[in-house]
């Protein structure tokens, strides 16, 4: 395993620094940055332009608990009944109780939700037992929500924005503490140092690890990679969210048809039109990992489709007016007709370990939203509560910066590069045996996850898919950019993942072993959390529990 992905030298490196550094630009990254610019001067990098991210894709909405009928307790409860066992009960607390003054602040910023009759309109989606899903121009929540946030940012005098950036690796100093961030310019193909007094990654999920995937092409699990390189541990990775409706169609992506289609009435029926959630606690509106593999195993006997037609004409093209116009795009009129659906990797439950206030195993490195597990999703994250999540603990983030915040920033004499200090500023390996940039391998990845570390598991398929993807890791490939950058990343994060899913010998959640079915709170109630050194899995117990 290499600390850094090629040799640098620090000679020819642009150094930049700003008093924090935020690396991503979702909803975690930007309400970080814009909290933190209330007080400090902010840089924000993004690995393409400012608007793309998981954020802008997300349609259900975000959960709050704002209701005269709905209260805290009661999110609390469905979120820690949907996390299979895995919440950390005082994070979760946190987020129902936090949620709804981050929630109104971003209201402030400018984010629009729909209304009915002058009140803010709820949903309801999959184990939620109340209605309390904000949604904005029906579908499009994600959207509204980045489109806020960007001008916002943009406003502000004491944000920088460089975009095209992509995060290489983090920097660190000689005690080992994180002091920026080693980073590609796209346009100029040269390396930049970026330092800074705190370091915050946001830099979302991992889905582009599978062959199918709601995610943007963006999501390659850069941050949660480096992170690892760094010594940060990595806490429960075999946990990943597959979202049981997306779109089936032959060459088109997995586009993901909200939850909230449900919420409002449409079920699934089987080839044979026949309802097949009818006799499972919650229906259609059970837990996300409960219907994706009951979608699963309809599909061995033909396709799965999702009928719109009980919500109502009236209510589809006010509410989902993004899905409806999408579905006919292919040729599906969702007025008339079911749409084949089928599941695809969505959302990452685990990533770099933080406590309540972001802060990673290594000194002033920070995380938040999708690539961080503060547990607060435990095995299977509640729908809508990502959003929520990326506000309060960037948010709580903020806070603990300004508690321990070092006014003298890091310089770039005290960074420690690779051993030696030599080799070249450019990007690749010399002497290296093969180039990376082969599509296939790519492609090889995404295959050998989704079918051997996707939504039903073995001992054998897990026990393959870790020693191919360990060995492609630990070649001596040739970098030759972004590509091979992002490649050498998804390796990274796939084997992590099928480490995990091995050694946890139990079905929990999100993680589904064929080979051990059940539940078994005794012996699995606990985190795992993985750190550089061999690939070592250990773990700890759950907060709360002996």
């Amino acid at each position: 395993m290499r600390r850094y992905l090629y040799p640098w030298a620090k000679s020819g490196v642009k150094v930049f620094d700003s008093d924090v550094l935020v690396l991503g630009s979702g909803i975690a990254g930007l309400y970080t940055a814009i909290k933190a610019s209330e007080q400090f001067q902010v840089t924000v990098l993004t690995k393409k332009k400012i608007e793309e991210s998981n954020t802008e894709h997300a349609q259900g909405g975000i959960a709050v608990a704002i209701d005269e009928a709905d209260s805290p307790t009661l999110h609390f409860e469905d979120t820690l009944r949907a996390g299979a066992g895995l919440c950390d009960p005082s994070i979760v607390r946190i987020l129902v109780e936090e949620g709804p003054t981050c929630v109104k602040e971003l209201m402030d910023i400018g984010a629009q939700f729909d209304r009915q009759n002058g009140q803010l309109a709820l949903t309801r989606e999959g184990a939620h037992s109340q209605r309390r899903i904000l949604h904005a121009q029906g579908d499009a929540t994600g959207w509204e929500i980045e489109r806020a946030l960007v001008a916002r940012v943009k406003e502000s005098p004491n944000v920088t924005v460089r975009e095209g950036r992509f995060v290489v690796d983090l920097l660190e100093n000689g005690n080992g503490d994180i002091v920026g961030a080693l980073v590609l310019n796209e346009e100029t193909g040269e390396l930049e140092g970026h330092l800074a007094s705190a370091v915050v990654l946001a830099t979302g999920g991992l889905g582009q690890v599978y062959r199918f995937t709601t995610n943007p092409s963006v999501a390659t699990g850069d941050g949660i990679a480096a992170a690892w390189r760094a010594g940060a541990d990595l806490m429960d990775m075999e946990f990943v969210q597959f979202h049981p409706t997306t779109l089936l169609i032959a060459n088109a992506p997995r586009f993901l048809i909200s939850e909230a289609v449900r919420g409002e009435g449409a079920f699934l029926i089987n080839a044979a039109g026949k309802r097949f959630m009818e006799n499972v606690p919650g229906k259609e509106l059970a837990p996300r990992d409960i219907v994706a593999r009951a979608i699963w195993k309809e599909m061995n006997d033909g396709l799965v489709y999702l009928d719109f037609r009980p919500i109502g004409k009236e209510c589809i093209l006010e509410r989902f007016p993004t899905i409806y116009q999408t579905c006919l795009k292919y040729g599906i009129n969702v007025l008339t007709t079911p749409v084949p659906v089928a599941p695809a990797a969505h959302y990452m439950m685990g990533g770099v370990a933080t406590n309540s206030y972001g802060e990673t195993s290594v000194r002033h490195l920070y995380a938040a939203g999708e690539c961080a597990c503060n547990a607060v999703h435990g095995a299977n994250r509640l729908a809508s509560n990502s959003l929520l999540d990326g506000l309060v603990f960037g948010s709580r983030i903020v806070e603990r910066i300004r508690d321990k915040f070092q006014a003298t920033r890091p310089s770039w004499e005290e960074v420690v590069g690779p051993e030696g200090g030599v080799g070249d500023t450019g990007i690749g390996i010399i002497g290296a045996r093969k180039q990376l940039n082969d599509q296939s391998l790519r492609n090889q990845i995404q295959n050998l996850m989704w079918d051997n570390v996707g939504i039903l598991r073995n001992e054998a398929g897990l026990k393959m898919a870790a020693e191919l993807l360990l060995a492609w890791e630990q070649d001596n490939f040739f970098i030759s950019g972004v590509d091979d950058l992002e490649t050498a990343n998804m390796l990274t994060a796939g084997v992590v993942i099928a480490k995990a899913a091995f050694k946890r010998q139990e079905s929990r959640g999100g993680h589904f072993r064929s080979d051990y079915p059940l539940r078994l709170d005794g012996l699995w109630r606990k985190h795992s959390l993985q750190c550089m050194e061999g690939y070592y899995v250990r773990y700890v117990p759950v907060s709360g529990t002996d």
